[in-house]
């Protein structure tokens, strides 16, 4: 018997490659996380099922390669997106520098109304930070978005991620 959904969202999770893409998946879905993961070729996929203000939500979450000889491939997957984390690792300056190129391709690919948040991943590694919580939000708040830390390691606001843009999807 085929389950009944009030609603079915896609949402992709995009950033450079080694920001924790994969781990926030593996964390929200299965509640893991793996030291050791492989980069992802192309897409990887998942999904979940969750009630939101009493409506019946099926998840299907795109975790996409973060490799640039992989952009024609997973650029696709935009399509019909209705939210979109932009993932960085806080450790990482160059990954943060390249959230722009990130909020350009998500423009110019996924539906108008997607509806984005930035994602600041790896805060377990606050002595290795390179990008300060301050200068994140304000570039959130440049852009318009929300933003979160997050850690898939010890899982600190995984599932408020996935809550959070449900409730504006839902509320939309």
């Amino acid at each position: 018997m085929e389950e009944e959904y009030d609603f079915i969202f896609k949402i992709v999770i995009i950033g450079d490659s080694s920001v924790g893409k994969t781990g926030i998946l593996n964390r929200y879905l299965h509640n893991e996380f793996y030291k050791d993961t492989k980069a992802t070729v192309g897409v990887e996929f998942g999904a979940k099922k969750l009630n939101i203000n009493k409506k019946h939500i099926k998840l299907q979450i795109w975790d996409t390669a973060g490799q640039e000889r992989y952009r024609a491939i997973t650029s696709t997957y935009y399509k019909g997106a209705k939210g979109a984390f932009i993932v960085f690792d806080i450790s990482n300056k160059t990954s943060f520098e390249n959230v722009d190129r990130w909020i350009k391709e998500i423009k110019m690919l996924a539906e108008i109304d997607i509806f984005i948040i930035l994602i600041g991943n790896k805060c377990d590694l606050e002595d290795k930070r390179e990008v300060s919580t301050e200068e994140a939000k304000n570039k959130a708040e440049f852009l318009g978005i929300p933003y979160l830390e997050t850690s898939a390691k010890i899982s600190t606001n995984i599932d408020k991620a996935f809550n959070d843009i449900c409730i504006r999807v839902v509320d939309k």
